[in-house]
């Protein structure tokens, strides 16, 4: 099915809740209503000529100067072989959404990292918890404002120049073991 008859059928569903789309992209996407996502993916789950039964990724975007953060679903469907892609938008500050992991089971860890390094909270997770960082690390790591720690419980945990920094700094740098 084509991205335009995927969105077709769910603005007869769920009219008014896509916001908007793009579909002449590599990924096409259609921007839906925030607190719809699980009605939206439950649907497009079941939905007999659709079937979108894999979340394949879930991530989290950071847009500091629209103040929003956005999550992006990426759905396929392996008996259909289609693909398409949703997103949310929440507010920077309190970012909110709710989970979808009662959908999809594989995005009980893709939220658990989205809230980790952005600062998103999916309202309804079972686990709500950091996955990668340690529990007492302090804010996202890939939110744009974030900045490095110098250090963590005694740890050095600030990152050094990199490469090409000190090479505008006139650092002579090989590109080999022995240079």
């Amino acid at each position: 099915m084509s991205p335009a008859d995927i969105l077709k059928k769910l603005e007869e569903k769920f009219p008014g809740k896509v916001k908007r789309s793009q579909l002449e992209v590599v990924d096409p996407f259609l921007v839906v209503a925030t607190f719809s996502i699980a009605d939206i993916g439950t649907w497009l789950r079941d939905e007999r000529d659709l079937a979108f039964d894999t979340l394949h990724c879930l991530s989290g975007v950071d847009y500091p100067k629209e103040e929003k953060m956005e999550v992006v679903y990426h759905l396929f469907s392996p008996k259909h072989r289609h693909w398409i892609v949703l997103k949310v938008e929440t507010p920077r500050e309190g970012a909110k959404v709710p989970t979808v992991e009662r959908v999809w089971r594989t995005a009980n860890w893709h939220e658990r990292e989205a809230y980790d390094l952005f600062g998103i909270v999916f309202e309804g997770h079972s686990d709500p918890r950091r996955i990668l960082l340690p529990d007492d690390w302090e804010g996202h790591p890939l939110r744009k404002d974030w900045v490095w720690p110098e250090e963590w419980h005694g740890i050095p945990v600030k990152p050094g120049k990199q490469m090409v920094e000190r090479a505008k700094e006139g650092e002579k740098l090989g590109v080999g073991p022995f240079d």
